[in-house]
């Protein structure tokens, strides 16, 4: 297990789904203390904010989950219940803001509990020694551990505030099951295991948002870059959950209205052994699932399989923005390989 403190983003936060998200549906379902701050802010999508002068009825308002100080032996946890069910690769316990009320450590613990939440009687296995945590910033975690969690526990020692934590890993599926039922699944979503492991140019916002359930938000929640100023044009690359055989994909433009972009394209693999290193150059030639396509402001654009050209099953696609722009979200449907 390795332990960082600087702005350095660990490979398993690039590569991996935060299956603490609220988003795709992780609930805090217990803390000792959360006087200050409620348990359930520390799974926001969002990274936290600071509001210098904002207060309520139980003092200063923090964003993450904030205990009061304690005046008595012990200290305190809070239970997370997952999105899903996963292996999980690395985590990180972000204190940002948290400036005189950091926990001076923390450890984290896990549990398999499928059929609902942990009791009395619950097992749990530590997969992140105490580690110690310093004010206003992100500490990752290397988790080793191959077995598959539902819940985890983060203990504090003893007390204060947790702005965000993050449990990075790959969703649980049976995808031998999903694959004999036939049914058309989108491959590409969070919480079947879609994640965005290369890009062009995020300059605003995150681009594993594109992959996020629902509809966005706000112009802020998607992959959008900056105005390209040269030749060529922006892209990104997303590893699917499943290889599987594509039959319809969604480009979602919702919120941008100026700044949508003018085409896209779409290209895929079926990428075998190193799926990192080459990416990059080897996608450039992958073949074209959806060709050059005119895209519209605000507005949902769906392409079935008249539209697409599709031989096999893929792992990886390619999307290019061109020249540059806002997608919301990306759709990827189609049937599980077997």
């Amino acid at each position: 297990m390795s332990h960082q403190e600087n702005t350095d983003v660990p490979e398993f936060a690039r590569r991996f789904v935060n299956l603490a998200d609220e988003r795709l549906g992780a609930e805090a379902i217990f803390a000792t203390d959360d006087f200050f701050a409620d348990k359930q802010r520390m799974l926001q999508t969002a990274d936290a904010v600071f509001y210098p002068d904002r207060y309520d009825d139980h003092g200063k308002w923090m964003d993450g989950w904030e205990s009061r100080r304690k005046r008595v032996e012990g200290h305190d946890y809070c239970v997370v219940r997952l999105a899903t069910s996963g292996r999980i690769y690395g985590v990180d316990i972000d204190t940002s803001h948290f400036t005189g009320n950091f926990p001076p450590a923390a450890s984290l613990e896990s549990c398999y509990c499928p059929s609902g939440d942990p009791t009395d009687d619950t097992k749990w296995h530590e997969i992140v020694a105490p580690l110690g945590l310093g004010a206003s910033a992100h500490h990752y975690a290397d988790v080793t551990s191959e077995a598959i969690y539902t819940h985890v526990r983060l203990h504090i020692y003893p007390d204060g505030g947790v702005a965000r934590l993050r449990v990075y890993g790959r969703p649980n599926r049976d995808w031998t099951e999903m694959a004999a039922k036939g049914e058309q699944v989108d491959l590409a979503t969070m919480i079947n295991g879609g994640v965005v492991v290369g890009w062009s140019d995020a300059h605003y916002g995150n681009p594993n948002a594109i992959l996020a359930p629902g509809r966005g938000v706000n112009m802020g929640d998607g992959w959008e870059t900056r105005r390209r100023r040269e030749p060529g044009n922006e892209w990104l690359i997303v590893e699917l959950g499943h290889p599987g055989e594509i039959e319809k994909i969604i480009v979602d433009t919702c919120h941008f209205k100026g700044n949508y972009p003018d085409r896209v394209s779409i290209q895929g693999a079926y990428v075998d052994g190193e799926k990192d290193k080459s990416l990059r150059a080897r996608s450039m030639f992958w073949s074209t699932i959806l060709p050059e396509s005119k895209m519209q402001a605000d507005h949902i654009h769906e392409f079935d399989a008249s539209a697409l050209s599709v031989n096999g099953p893929v792992t990886h696609l390619r999307v290019n923005s061109i020249p540059d722009g806002g997608i919301s979200r990306l759709r990827i449907l189609g049937k599980p390989t077997k």
